[in-house]
């Protein structure tokens, strides 16, 4: 049951309209004016109003842009006796879901209230998606070396400049990709990941930038490549060190010319994306042992930034520990256990050659296998 707003200067049609909805099991509120349905909005939460466009005082559109500057997410439907194409094209523009002329149309009232409510439901399904994934890769820490991440990030992240991420496995180069991305005047746009090292060399460049039906033989149809899938967001590119020489020089060029070429094409596609790179190896060294091109790191490294070992901020381990057992217990449908202070001790005194993935791991694991609470015993039982 959903609950919807009636606003509306005539008796006859609040009365049928709130007796069409009642009857499809929603509870409806109705006000005869537009300063009253806006108070009600003000101390009520409704899934979707109905506004009639002609009324005296404060008209529909009035109404219409104040609902959609203070509840955006509240669809509206706008109804009149009156209408016409261009008030119909005018409130669409402006952000109405829908407009139905009076007489109303039964089934299309009925239509309309369900397409509206699936699409508020989805936008809410949406905000608690995104929040988990924010928490997911959310930076966790205050430790000299994280605040310094964090505030370069934010500098960094309302820029278009390209970031080149370094630091060993497991210590959190995506996460700090993502911070980027969602601080970024691109935050909306897509963020795609390309894991370099997992792809062989003789697909990297048509994983990149795409291909051509038939240009090689399992080639059956035309693929769209990660800078076009990453158009107007970000193309994060990790582990780049383990990209061949012939792959990074194409890249090169589509950074310069902010355009690719699809496998088995001669067409340049123009292409809008920033990139971010993280490797955990040594560039440098791979530039001496021209196993990485000079030109491309200077291309990526415009701001760099290195991301420390565990083992070389274990004043965060306490943190960690608590937001992973959070995590992990919201995950599983259990009430979040407690870590003594001897085990947290016990934790910061090993040595985390995976970094924060094998701690995560041990959080998880410790979650399953401990009675009740996170003792020192089970630090040494089961690590």
């Amino acid at each position: 049951m959903s609950k919807i707003l009636i606003i509306d200067d005539e008796r006859s049609i609040r009365n049928s309209l709130k007796e069409i909805i009642e009857y499809e099991n929603h509870e409806v509120e109705t006000a005869e004016n537009g300063i009253l349905g806006l108070e009600l909005i003000e101390k009520n939460d409704f899934e979707l109003v109905f506004c009639d466009i002609k009324m005296p005082g404060m008209d529909g559109i009035e109404v219409l842009d104040k609902i959609l500057l203070n509840h955006p997410e509240v669809p509206v439907v706008m109804i009149s006796g009156h209408g016409n194409i261009d008030t119909a094209v005018e409130c669409i523009k402006k952000g109405a879901f829908d407009f139905i002329e009076k007489p109303l149309d039964l089934n299309r009232i009925v239509v309309t209230i369900k397409n509206a409510i699936d699409k508020t439901n989805l936008v809410q399904e949406t905000k608690v998606l995104k929040r988990k994934v924010s928490k997911k890769y959310e930076m966790v820490g205050n430790s000299p070396a994280i605040e310094k991440i964090k505030e370069m990030i934010d500098k960094v992240a309302p820029t278009e400049a390209r970031v080149l991420i370094t630091g060993e496995n497991g210590t959190g180069k995506e996460v700090a990709a993502r911070w980027i991305h969602d601080k970024s005047n691109r935050a909306n746009g897509p963020f795609v990941e390309v894991n370099c090292a997992a792809i062989p060399s003789e697909l990297i460049e048509s994983e990149l930038f795409g291909h051509e039906k038939g240009s090689f033989t399992s080639a059956i149809k035309q693929r769209i490549g990660k800078f076009e899938q990453a158009t107007g967001g970000t193309l994060f590119l990790d582990e780049i060190g383990d990209m061949s020489l012939s792959a990074q020089a194409k890249v090169l060029r589509a950074l310069q010319e902010s355009k690719i070429t699809r496998v088995g094409s001669d067409k340049d596609i123009k292409v809008d994306v920033r990139i971010i790179a993280a490797t955990n190896k040594n560039i440098k060294e791979e530039i001496e042992n021209n196993r990485f091109r000079e030109d491309l790191y200077h291309r990526l490294s415009v701001i760099l930034i290195h991301v420390p070992s565990l083992n070389n901020r274990i004043e965060d381990i306490p943190l960690l520990a608590e937001h992973f057992i959070n995590q992990i217990c919201d995950e599983y449908g259990i009430a979040a256990k407690k870590i003594s202070p001897a085990a947290l001790k016990e934790l910061q005194a090993r040595k985390w050659t995976g970094n924060i993935r094998e701690f995560r791991n041990v959080i998880e694991r410790l979650i399953i296998l401990s009675k009740s609470d996170i003792e020192l015993s089970d630090v040494k039982d089961f690590i």
